[in-house]
């Protein structure tokens, strides 16, 4: 191992103590039913769950659901993502075949599949920015956005450093073809209510 090879190391495990000490203070703190706690960068969100967000999650898991098995698909799960203390709970999360969680007990990013994020108003900028940093960083095939305020997803492949070479838009009422990704699947969004 090199040198820089042995300090990414040491910081990398250094992040993952420091989320650890992070998230378990927050567990001792009481955060109202039914808000989703994640950590961006080393700050922490907290944000409601609204009906319209909940609507879109459900649908996006339960069409996942025809070749995701029920332990494959996560949602609101601690996920360790590369980048200063990124420890993310995303909206929905498909797991690879074959993903086994670390000895520590949580998923690795390294066996993430498909991440999609619904909208929220007041975390719109980390889905559009550092959160897409760091899923494109973990080379995560394809990452979706789906937005009740625009009325579109924003369908992101092909991960290419900190970014994504590929976006296709795909506006509420219109399939989201994946077929030819990982995924394998065409998603509609039919169902998808907006806000």
């Amino acid at each position: 191992m090199t040198v820089l090879e042995d300090r990414i190391a040491m910081a990398e495990s250094d992040n993952t103590s420091t989320l650890d000490e992070m998230f378990e203070r927050l567990e001792t703190m009481p955060v109202p039913e039914g808000y989703k706690v994640e950590i961006v960068e080393g700050t922490v969100f907290m944000s409601p769950q609204r009906d319209t967000h909940w609507e879109i999650i459900l649908d996006i898991v339960e069409q996942l659901r025809t070749k995701y098995p029920r332990k494959r698909v996560k949602s609101d799960v601690r996920i360790d993502y590369p980048g200063h203390l990124n420890g993310f709970a995303t909206d929905v999360t498909a797991m690879a075949e074959g993903a086994e969680k670390t000895e520590s007990g949580r998923w690795r990013h390294q066996d993430v599949e498909f991440v999609a994020e619904v909208i929220s108003k007041g975390t719109a900028a980390n889905d559009y920015g550092p959160k897409k940093a760091a899923y494109a960083l973990a080379e995560v095939p394809v990452y979706v956005i789906a937005d009740p305020y625009q009325g579109r997803c924003h369908v992101y492949t092909h991960p290419k450093g900190d970014d994504y070479a590929t976006e296709t838009k795909v506006t509420f009422g219109d399939d989201m073809d994946l077929t030819g990704t990982v995924v394998g699947l065409t998603l509609t969004t039919a169902g998808f209510p907006r806000d």
